[in-house]
């Protein structure tokens, strides 16, 4: 997006994290003094204290407790550790704000780089006893380990270097493995069992092509230019232009951007897809506006700057938009349903998306060498669109106008037209309805799941790229 700030981005990415050195206020208590702990959290406080959107409700740090362990993401006992101590109600008003030991892992995850097989799946119990469980497979990434092994969305993972998937192994199992025999299903007879294929992959360095798959659907006088986005990084942005080009040189007059695996982003990506559909573009008008709290707005002004759309040649001047979601569908994802509902239709296929309305920076030490490799993640701003809307930053975020449930296992390939989301989509558009099987997927059996079996849904098998977090740069 065009801003007087810098770029802002939403999770997952970053290009360069913010660094930030404040002098470090010296502990006064004996045990404080001799706690290894001590320097690292006062930086912490301070770094919040002048950042955090709710910096009012932080204890004094006389109240606060500076031999904490201070914070490592992901352990059981996150609560007490001391970044977390110091969030507003957390884990419900602020269930956002973060922090990892390794500032390098922090930004390249943010930019989508992560060391995985790279691949995402929904896992689901397989039978009423609620034991087995069954990977499906719902997106893979280009060129990732995991494609070029040959595993695709649609695939069905029983076991894992010979052991069966269960409720107590399943979240486990990948992570345990940096090498891994995916041991493939099918369903036959109303039951998943094993093929006999297998797939092994290595866990490698994978860069995020967010650029999942595109095509031009063609039903009538409709031609409908179908995206598959899974994260807004910036590196791709110019591709992002070429899909729209090609999506405005065919004719397209709907436009259905499936946004149900993508947690987030640049901010500038989401402005960017917003000003390539927005109906009747002008650069005159408002995509939204950032509220940060009173120090950062006193110490720079720019930030009551809103952000415009920008021109761009490729724009659609589409009166409606449909968007597919799930309750991963956050952050930077939200962002473009919010901007653009005050130009123009967005009609919402799917599930209630994550609810985050809010946006963090990347604090690091600076020092030389650096005293510490903390990264932090605080929330530090909200925002809202030309209306002053910002309603959906609750667990229940954005309430789809067509619930659709995506749960017909296994997956069907991106752009199948009798696929569960798109099927619903197309035949809102067209006021026809899609046949139950299309042609490429007609000698595949398939079987709708209870929600009730579903344990987690669109999933990495890289913890690290399941966050859903919105952040900015630092303010000029």
């Amino acid at each position: 997006m065009k801003t007087k700030l810098n770029k802002f981005l939403l999770l997952f990415l970053v290009v360069g994290a913010f660094s930030c050195k404040k002098d470090t206020v010296e502990p006064t208590t004996t045990a404080t003094v001799n706690s290894p702990n001590a320097a690292a959290n006062s930086w912490v406080y301070d770094q919040m204290k002048e950042w955090y959107l709710w910096s009012d409700k932080m204890p004094a740090k006389d109240k606060t407790d500076l031999t904490l362990v201070t914070g490592k993401d992901g352990e059981a006992d996150i609560k007490s550790h001391y970044f977390y101590s110091l969030l507003n109600d957390y884990p419900n008003t602020d269930r956002f704000s973060w922090i990892r030991e390794n500032i390098t892992d922090l930004t390249a995850s943010l930019s989508g780089i992560s060391t995985s097989f790279g691949f995402s799946r929904t896992a689901v119990y397989l039978d009423n006893t609620q034991t087995n469980v069954a990977f499906f497979i719902s997106n893979v990434i280009l060129g990732s380990p995991a494609e070029k092994a040959g595993l695709k969305r649609g695939d069905i993972i029983l076991t894992i270097n010979g052991t069966q998937i269960n409720g107590t192994n399943f979240a486990t199992l990948i992570a345990n493995n940096e090498t891994a025999t995916f041991g493939l299903g099918e369903l036959k007879n109303g039951s998943y069992v094993l093929s006999g294929k297998t797939i092994t992959a290595t866990k490698g360095v994978v860069q995020n092509n967010p650029i999942q798959f595109s095509k031009v659907i063609e039903k009538g006088n409709k031609k409908i230019g179908y995206l598959v986005y899974t994260q807004f990084l910036e590196t791709y942005d110019d591709q992002l232009k070429q899909v729209f080009g090609q999506f405005k040189a065919a004719g397209v007059n709907e436009l259905v951007l499936d946004l149900r695996t993508n947690g987030g982003g640049r901010i500038s990506s989401a402005d960017l897809i917003s000003s390539l559909v927005v109906k009747n573009l002008n650069t005159n008008n408002v995509i939204h506006q950032d509220e940060w709290n009173a120090t950062i707005k006193a110490k720079y002004p720019s930030v009551a700057t809103p952000t415009k759309f920008s021109n761009q040649p490729n724009n659609l001047n589409l009166s409606r938009l449909f968007v597919l979601t799930s309750n991963g569908t956050a952050s930077a994802s939200e962002l473009v349903i919010n901007s653009l509902r005050p130009y123009m239709d967005v009609i919402i296929v799917g599930q209630n998306t994550y609810g985050k309305n809010v946006g963090s920076i990347t604090i690091s030490d600076e020092t030389k060498p650096a005293r510490w490799t903390w990264g932090m993640q605080p929330i530090v701003l909200r925002t809202v669109n030309s209306k002053g809307e910002s309603a959906y930053g609750t667990k229940t975020g954005f309430t789809p106008d067509y619930i659709v449930s995506d749960n017909v296992y296994p997956f069907k390939p991106w752009g199948d037209e009798s696929e569960t989301l798109l099927k619903k989509a197309l035949e809102v558009i067209t006021g026809v309805v899609v046949p139950a099987e299309a042609s490429v997927t007609a000698n595949r059996s398939y079987r709708t799941m209870d929600k009730s079996a579903i344990l987690e849904e669109h999933i990495s098998d890289n913890p690290a790229d399941n966050r859903k977090d919105m952040f900015v740069t630092l303010p000029k």
